[in-house]
């Protein structure tokens, strides 16, 4: 496969090499069914398989208690903007905010539509430059819940320290980081990922959620937004995203056979140091924007001096095999998005084009 590029789209993003060769193997026959997973019925055995595979091996590699749910949700991560307030922001309650990007304001402006909300913690001021300390989040009296963004695609901050809440639930988006680190799973009552980032193609998205937290939801809620009811059908009161949750089992046992999430956490790290090295060694080039200790392993985020000059970085950088390092539409800059599936040797390239694009335009 010589025309394959490094490929550093946000989202959908890469996927391992290895895992697109298993698919490819067998797309038209899966497990001698004599019918393509992509055909087969979500009520099947086969696919029920498919779908136990998967939870068991998240549940391994984050080494979740069973105090906590596994399900399969489609409509994306905006989708569960909409489902957390409208499960657990009951009237009389407060749905706190720690506002740290753009994604996250969004979660904020659903919330909103909702019930009462508090922003107890905002970096919008800074252009989304950092996310808080624990110590600079007070949570508001009636507080039903925090809602933080654990890995900001679009301005590249992530969570390294989370917020202390106590007894109250602490819910998180984590996207764009799932399953890239170990994370103390323990401390969250709910988590969700659209999977399209780290684990999978668009199409689903994971929740992690502690049952009891699930217990008792309202009866009007909508049945496709409510968690409770998603969680005791075992994702399939409709029919759920099966090409996609099969692509997660694939990617999630791949994680488990290369070392699991500790080692891969040691890859992420030494994958974002080379490119971050490359930013830091021409602050006046490559003008990172986040601050340093909050800085994504998952996503790289800086600006050029002229956006002439970007355009030009990103036109060199496909010549070079290194494609989707245009920023979001709504920032401009430069991000490389290197998340679980993308190789140390696609970062050293990427570090390697930096150099010379730097000694050919500074």
């Amino acid at each position: 496969m010589t025309n394959r590029i490094f490929n550093f789209n946000a989202g959908p993003a890469t996927l391992p090499l290895e895992v697109l060769r298993e698919v490819q193997a067998e797309l038209l026959d899966f497990q001698g069914t004599g019918m393509s997973i992509l055909e087969i019925s979500h009520r099947s055995k086969e696919f029920q398989q498919v779908l136990d595979d998967a939870k068991q091996d998240i549940r391994d590699l984050l080494h979740l208690s069973d105090d906590f749910g596994i399900c399969f949700m489609a409509g994306g991560g905006t989708l569960q903007f909409s489902c957390v307030p409208v499960n657990f922001l009951t009237p009389g309650t407060i749905g706190a905010y720690a506002v740290t990007g753009s994604f996250a304001d969004k979660a904020l402006e659903e919330a909103r539509k909702v019930g009462e909300t508090a922003v107890v913690y905002s970096s919008r001021e800074h252009g989304y430059n950092r996310v808080p300390l624990p110590a600079e989040i007070v949570l508001p009296e009636r507080c039903a819940y925090l809602h933080i963004t654990g890995n900001n695609t679009i301005e590249g901050t992530e969570y390294f320290a989370y917020p202390e809440t106590g007894d109250i639930p602490l819910v998180a988006d984590l996207s764009s980081d799932i399953l890239s680190r170990p994370i103390p799973t323990d401390r969250f009552s709910l988590i969700y990922a659209g999977v399209q980032k780290n684990i999978g193609p668009a199409g689903a998205v994971l929740v992690l959620a502690k049952k009891q937290f699930l217990e008792g939801r309202s009866g009007n809620i909508p049945v496709m937004l409510n968690y409770e009811t998603l969680m005791k059908k075992d994702s399939t009161y409709n029919t759920p995203p099966v090409f996609a949750i099969y692509i997660v089992g694939k990617v999630v046992r791949w994680l488990k056979e290369h070392g699991g999430l500790e080692a891969r956490e040691k890859v992420n790290r030494a994958k974002a140091r080379l490119v971050y090295d490359a930013v830091d060694a021409h602050a006046d080039f490559y003008r990172g924007k986040a601050d340093k200790d909050c800085r994504s392993l998952m996503n790289v985020t800086f600006n050029l001096p002229t956006e002439e000059l970007e355009a030009a970085f990103v036109t060199e950088a496909k010549i070079c095999q290194l494609g989707g390092l245009k920023g979001h539409r709504s920032v401009g800059g430069i991000r490389a998005s290197i998340y679980n599936a993308m190789p140390v040797e696609g970062c050293q390239a990427l570090a390697d084009f930096m150099e010379r694009f730097w000694k050919e335009h500074h």
